[in-house]
C-alpha cells in the first residue's frame, strides 16, 4: 500500500502524460515499480529516469556488472522491489544464482569471475565506507574498467540508492507474479 495518495492514472495533466509517455517509449515499455510515486512530481522522476535509462541500457559495463551492482544496492538498502525485479535480470544476464543467494544472505560470494568479484569489493567497500571505496580496491577497479567504468560503478551504486529510497519509502510493492520472497532484515 502506497504512502502517497493514488495518482488517477486516466486524468493525468500535460507534465505527467510526457512523463509517463517518456517511459512508455523507453526500453522499459511501462510504467511501473519507482516510476509510479514519482508521477506525483513528473519533471524529477523524467530527469531520474533518463539516468537510469543511460546506465542501465546505454552503459558501458557488460550487463552482468551493471546488474551485480545493482542487486548488492539493492540488497545493502533492503530494496525488496528493486532486488526480486534485478537479481531476475542479473541471473539473465549471466550471475550465478548462488551469487546472488550469498548476497541476500549479506555473505561475499564466492566468485567464479574475477571481474564480478572486483565489482563486489568495489561497490560493498564504497556502501561500508561513507561512499568512498577503498583505495586499493579503486585503483584495480581503474586499471580494470577505466575512468568512465569506475564512474560508472559508482554512478549505479548511488542511483539505484535513490530508487531504492523511492521504492521504500513510498512502499511500492513487488508486482504480482514474481517470487515475493522477502530480503531478510
Amino acid at each position: 500500500m502506497s504512502r502517497l495518495p493514488k495518482v488517477d492514472i486516466e486524468n493525468l495533466n500535460p507534465d505527467q502524460e510526457a512523463y509517463r509517455d517518456q517511459i512508455v517509449a523507453s526500453p522499459r515499455g511501462e510504467l511501473r515499480g519507482p516510476f509510479v510515486p514519482l508521477l506525483h512530481h513528473p519533471a524529477v522522476g523524467n530527469l531520474i529516469q533518463k539516468v537510469g535509462a543511460q546506465l542501465r541500457f546505454d552503459g558501458v559495463l557488460p550487463g552482468n556488472l551493471r546488474e551485480l551492482a545493482i542487486i548488492i544496492t539493492a540488497r545493502h538498502w533492503t530494496a525488496q522491489y528493486e532486488w526480486h525485479a534485478h537479481r531476475r535480470i542479473g541471473e539473465k544476464e549471466g550471475i550465478s544464482p548462488h551469487v546472488c543467494d550469498a548476497i541476500a544472505e549479506r555473505t561475499e560470494p564466492a566468485f567464479d569471475n574475477e571481474q564480478e568479484k572486483l565489482v563486489y569489493k568495489f561497490v560493498t567497500g564504497m556502501l561500508a565506507n561513507d561512499l568512498r571505496t577503498p583505495d586499493h580496491i579503486f585503483s584495480d577497479a581503474l586499471r580494470e574498467f577505466g575512468p568512465d567504468g569506475v564512474i560508472e560503478l559508482n554512478c549505479l551504486c548511488g542511483f539505484y540508492g535513490l530508487i531504492g529510497s523511492v521504492l521504500n519509502n513510498f512502499d511500492v510493492e513487488i508486482p504480482d507474479g514474481n517470487d515475493k520472497t522477502p530480503l531478510p532484515a
